[in-house]
C-alpha cells in the first residue's frame, strides 16, 4: 500500500503543473478509480510527469487493448490524443500514438495478433477496446502477479498453489524437499526448482484462488 500512496501523491503533485484548473476535478476522478491499482497508477504517473505533451491536458480514460502474462497493453485517452503504453508490475514503455497502429514484431507475436497489419486495423477506433478496470475488481486477474485465468503465476507469487501438497507454494516445504536442500540460496537452485515445477505441472491462476484482499505486488521471494 505504501507504493500506491506514494504514486498517488506524486500524480497529484504533477497535476498541479499539467492539468488545467477547470479540469482538475475530472482528472482526479480518473485517479480515484485507480487509487489502489498499481498498473493504472504507473501509467498515470508516467503520462503526467514524463509524456512530452502532458502539459495542459488530462487523462479522460484508460482502455485495455490487450493483456498477456501480467503485461498490459493500454491506451490512455487525453484531450490531445490516444497513447499506447506497455505496462506491467516491472515498469512501463511508451509505444506511440494509437492512430499509428504500430507495435514491434515481438509484441505482435506476444499478444497473439496475426500480423502487424491486423493490429493496425483494430487501432482505428478506440471505443472497440473495453475500459480498463482496476485489478482489485477483476476476478479474472491474480491480484499479486497479474496472471489471467488459465495463465501460470510469476514464480514467487504468493497466490500460486503448490502442485504437490495443495498449499501456498511460497510457504510450504515442498521446494526444499524436492530439491533436497534446507534453503534456496542461489539462482541455480531457483531455476532447478522451476524445472521441477514444470515437470510436475504448475497450477494456473483461477478466480477460486483469489484472496479476499488485494496484494501490493510480488515482494515475497523464496529464501
Amino acid at each position: 500500500m505504501k507504493e500506491l500512496k506514494e504514486k498517488k501523491k506524486a500524480i497529484l503533485e504533477a497535476m498541479d503543473h499539467a492539468v488545467p484548473e477547470e479540469h482538475r476535478a475530472e482528472a482526479e476522478d480518473v485517479l480515484d478509480i485507480y487509487r489502489e491499482d498499481l498498473i493504472g497508477l504507473t501509467l498515470l504517473l508516467e503520462l503526467y510527469t514524463h509524456h512530452p505533451e502532458s502539459r495542459d491536458e488530462w487523462v479522460r480514460e484508460i482502455r485495455l487493448v490487450n493483456r498477456q502474462q501480467g503485461v498490459f497493453l493500454l491506451v490512455a485517452i487525453t484531450v490531445q490524443g490516444e497513447y499506447l503504453y506497455l505496462v506491467s508490475s516491472e515498469g512501463l514503455e511508451f509505444q506511440g500514438r494509437l492512430a499509428d497502429g504500430f507495435l514491434a514484431d515481438e509484441l505482435i507475436d506476444f499478444f497473439g495478433y496475426d500480423s502487424a497489419e491486423s493490429f493496425k486495423k483494430i487501432c482505428t477506433k478506440v471505443d472497440v477496446f473495453p475500459v480498463y478496470e482496476p485489478l482489485q475488481l477483476d476476478e479474472d486477474i491474480c491480484p499479486a502477479c497479474h496472471a489471467a485465468t488459465g495463465e501460470v503465476h510469476e514464480l514467487g507469487c504468493p497466490v500460486e498453489i503448490c502442485p504437490w501438497c495443495g498449499g501456498q507454494l511460497i510457504h510450504c516445504d515442498c521446494r526444499y524437499e524436492k530439491l533436497g536442500l534446507d534453503s534456496i540460496d542461489s539462482e541455480e537452485d531457483l531455476v532447478q526448482f522451476e524445472v521441477l515445477l514444470e515437470e510436475r505441472g504448475r497450477i494456473p491462476y483461477s478466480s477460486e484462488q483469489r484472496p479476499s484482499f488485494a496484494d501490493d505486488g510480488i515482494d515475497i521471494v523464496f529464501d
